[in-house]
């Protein structure tokens, strides 16, 4: 099932917000205007800021206006596949379209599931900089026996251990305005979702694997992730790289929770 409607956002790609990102992350503040963006900073922009009345339960933009209600409530990003046509630069206007290109309807182990599969196509200075396909998945209330996570793959050629805390999940969230509970609100999180405690961002564990990838390849052309399962707070992701281009983060307990590859 496919859909027409589309969204359009500008924003100017304030530096200033780059750099509270590399701060967020770790990293020594140092993009100023006309500097080329890390992968995947363009989710700090293109804010949609919707009044009280416009959010769902848990903090999300309610379904019914692009992604129209489809009777499901728990939303997942589940995967994502990005094409880097040039790099996005800081301080220079970019608009950025959203459309709705698949939305698809099954039925799982605890009922009705929604997929949606959104596109998204930047531009700066009138050229196509970024494609990128969102993969959400819209599930029934909690309270279903989670599926046994996989392994993770071992062999890996470089990792790196990454731990999380509540204040940059927090910092994250509000750099990409996302309202998602499960990343702040542990009583939702653990209660309403029925999660085992606060949730590590899944686009955040792509973001990091993003740049991974660029530091091994020096040029990130392409790049596909699917999350696998959930990483809490409290625990240590070791992010693994593969020569051969593939990636993944790996549990303390070994499963995976995201498998991705670049080029």
């Amino acid at each position: 099932m496919t859909s027409d409607p589309f969204q359009t956002h500008v924003d100017v790609m304030d530096p200033a917000r780059a750099r509270a990102l590399q701060a967020t992350l770790g990293e020594a503040p140092s993009i100023t205007s006309g500097d080329p963006l890390p992968p995947f900073a363009h989710h700090i922009y293109f804010w949609d800021p919707q009044p009280p009345q416009g959010l769902g339960r848990d903090g999300h933009p309610a379904t019914g206006d692009l992604i129209p209600d489809m009777g499901t409530t728990r939303r997942m990003w589940a995967a994502g596949k990005l094409t880097f046509h040039r790099p996005l630069l800081a301080g220079i206007r970019a608009e950025k379209i959203t459309r709705v290109e698949n939305l698809t309807r099954k039925t799982g182990r605890s009922g009705p599931l929604a997929f949606v599969r959104l596109r998204h196509d930047i531009r700066q200075r009138q050229t196509l900089a970024l494609t990128e396909y969102q993969e959400l998945v819209y599930r029934p209330e909690a309270g279903e026996t989670p599926l046994t996570p996989p392994d993770a793959p071992t062999g890996e050629t470089h990792s790196q251990d990454v731990n999380f805390d509540p204040t940059l999940l927090f910092r994250y969230s509000s750099l990409t305005f996302n309202g998602h509970r499960i990343h702040y609100d542990q009583p939702y999180a653990t209660g309403t979702e029925g999660y085992g405690g606060l949730i590590v961002h899944g686009p955040l564990l792509a973001h990091l694997l993003m740049g991974l990838a660029a530091r091994q390849l020096g040029t990130l052309n392409a790049f596909t992730y699917r999350a696998t399962s959930p990483l809490t707070v409290e625990e240590t992701a070791t992010l693994c790289w593969k020569d051969d281009g593939s990636l993944w983060v790996r549990g303390p307990d070994g499963r995976l929770c995201m498998q991705a590859s670049a080029a």
